[in-house]
This record gives C-alpha cells, sequence and structure tokens, in this order.
C-alpha cells in the first residue's frame, strides 16, 4: 500500500517534532486496504519509491536544518490537525523529485458558491492528478462485531467512518468531473484528472471487550485501545511496565519522543486525572518506555473517554 515499507520506523531516528510527523506522514500505512474507489500514495510515482534511500537521506538532512519545514507550516495560522496533515504532505510534495504541484485547496464555485474544494492537484509521470487526503482516528464498538464502517465513531461522536467514506465517494472524489469544476480545471490547462485518495490515522479497539477491523480495513493499519476512566487503573495495572502521559492534539502524529524532563510522575498523572472534568473530552494517551539518548519512546497509544462515552459526548474534536 505504500511504497516506503521498508522506512516504516525512520521517524524513531528523528529528534526534530515537525520532520518526525513529516516521516509520520509520508510512510504510515493507510487505514483501508480494499475500497470501492482508487487509493493512491501521493509519491507512488516518484523517483523515492523506486530509491527509498534517497526519501531517507532526504529526511534525515531536514532533520539537521528543517527551518524550511517551519517556516513552511507558519504560513498557516490554522492549527487544527486535518490542515497540519496536508501542509506536511504539500511541503514533501513540493520537495519530491518527479512530482508538480498543480493546486492545493482549489475551490469548485458554481456562480459564487462554493461547492467544495480539491485537496490537491499534482502532475507526475502516471499523468495529472486530483487527491483528497485525510486523517482520522476512529473508536471501534464494544457491543457489536465492528465489521459495519458506521460502528466505527471519531473520539467526539460526531464522526463516522461510514460518513466519511460516503463522503469521499459521493462528493469529494467526484468533484473534479463535475461541470463545475472545468473552468477551475481550465484555468490551469487541464481538461481530465484522475481522482484518488489516501486515508491516514488509526483504528482503536475496545477494552476489556474485543472487536474485529472494520470491512475494507488495511490488515497493516495503526491501532490502538481505548477504554473507559472507570477502567483506567486496571489496565494499567496489566499493561507492560511504562510511564503514562496524555499528548496534546498537536502531538498525534508521529508516535511520541519525550525527553526526561518533559516525562510525567506518576503523582502528576494522578493530580491531572483528578481534575479532568467528568465529561471531558476524550484524552489520548501514550505509554513510555526508556530508550536511547535517555528519551522515553511510545510503547502504545489509547483513547481515555469518559464513562458515558459515547452516550453523551461533549464538543466536537475536530481532527
Amino acid at each position: 500500500m505504500t511504497p516506503f515499507a521498508s522506512l516504516a520506523d525512520l521517524h524513531q531516528r528523528l529528534g526534530q517534532p515537525a520532520v518526525r510527523d513529516l516521516a509520520w506522514v509520508l510512510l504510515s500505512p493507510p487505514l483501508l486496504g480494499d475500497a470501492p474507489w482508487p487509493q493512491r500514495h501521493p509519491l507512488s510515482a516518484c523517483p523515492w519509491g523506486r530509491h527509498p534511500a534517497a526519501l531517507a537521506d532526504w529526511l534525515l538532512k531536514l532533520d539537521g536544518d528543517c527551518q524550511a519545514l517551519l517556516d513552511w507550516l507558519a504560513r498557516s495560522s490554522v492549527r487544527r490537525l486535518g490542515l497540519y496533515y496536508e501542509r506536511l504532505w504539500q511541503f514533501a510534495l513540493h520537495a519530491a523529485p518527479g512530482v508538480e504541484v498543480l493546486a492545493a485547496n482549489l475551490p469548485i464555485r458554481d456562480n459564487g458558491h462554493t461547492l467544495g474544494e480539491l485537496d490537491l492537484l499534482l502532475r507526475d509521470a502516471e499523468g495529472v492528478h486530483h487527491l483528497e487526503l485525510a486523517i482520522k482516528f476512529y473508536l471501534g464498538p464494544e457491543g457489536a462485531s465492528g465489521a459495519q464502517p458506521a460502528d466505527w465513531l471519531g473520539p467526539g461522536t460526531h464522526d463516522r467512518l461510514d460518513i466519511k467514506l460516503d463522503h469521499l465517494s459521493q462528493h469529494q472524489l467526484p468533484m473534479s468531473a463535475r461541470g463545475e469544476a472545468l473552468p477551475a480545471l481550465a484555468e490551469l490547462d487541464l481538461t481530465h484528472v484522475q481522482a484518488a485518495f489516501w486515508l491516514g490515522g488509526y483504528l482503536f479497539y475496545p477494552w476489556p471487550a474485543a472487536c474485529r477491523a472494520p470491512r475494507g480495513a488495511n490488515a497493516h493499519h495503526l491501532r490502538g485501545r481505548w477504554l473507559h476512566r472507570r477502567d483506567f487503573a486496571a489496565y494499567v495495572a496489566q499493561a507492560a511496565d511504562g510511564c503514562w502521559q496524555p499528548l496534546p492534539r498537536g502531538a498525534w502524529l508521529a508516535s511520541a519522543r519525550v525527553a526526561p524532563d518533559q516525562r510525567w510522575s506518576r503523582q502528576r498523572l494522578q493530580d491531572w486525572l483528578a481534575a479532568l472534568p467528568a465529561q471531558a473530552n476524550a484524552q489520548l494517551m501514550v505509554r513510555l518506555e526508556a530508550g536511547q539518548q535517555r528519551h522515553w519512546y511510545e510503547a502504545e497509544r489509547l483513547f481515555l473517554v469518559h464513562d458515558r462515552w459515547p452516550l453523551l459526548t461533549p464538543a466536537p474534536i475536530e481532527p
């Protein structure tokens, strides 16, 4: 599904948070393995795909001096995770050999009314492509098999896997083929593009219950667990050794790498848990294990949700 399987753990060797996130975006597997519409890695026709070591060298060099990446990210004031994910892709595609970015977030309008945007238009050795990009985190059901995409909810429950897939197939991917898109494409001297998508993220499985993966999931998708706050102490007691702490939303992409002075003590974790409102938003937690150079590295992640989740939900969490 990705041309860079040999580099899957490269981001663990990187030190700069933004570069680690960039490497994770480019190298992590997609959520889906089977879909009734095209799924395409944006770098699939790039020479880096034939020579993964060249991509590794580029990322390692960027880790040594990441100012260009930081300057690129600073051009956008929006901090939503989904837009951060798109910006990281755009940076890589602008740098990738054999890839020409023709447009990003291209609005499609009809009589002054915006119908939507095309996330990316790019040209490579295989033609011109309209690509839709998304990063999603879905939690599986406790009381169902998990096979149905409708049973997989976002942490705020206002998003569902089946809704996202329907939106992709019925609205986002057909957008570039609609008559209303012709004027915007013509301005770029384009008459036809190939539409595809790339959906990254994690699937989180319930504990202590269990469920199967949703229909169409990639067998190698990234995964974690989710549990109610009442079960957290029991889960920690049976889990492997390590230190637990929450991850801020801006750090949800690459696996965590924490300096010794940033690692939470057990007391700090207990105080934080005690101060959480009863119906707080879902919290992404990581278990850290000691690694090289005294840093602590993510060994597993889970969503901690309030005890009435998903029946009573707070404000939406927007990826």
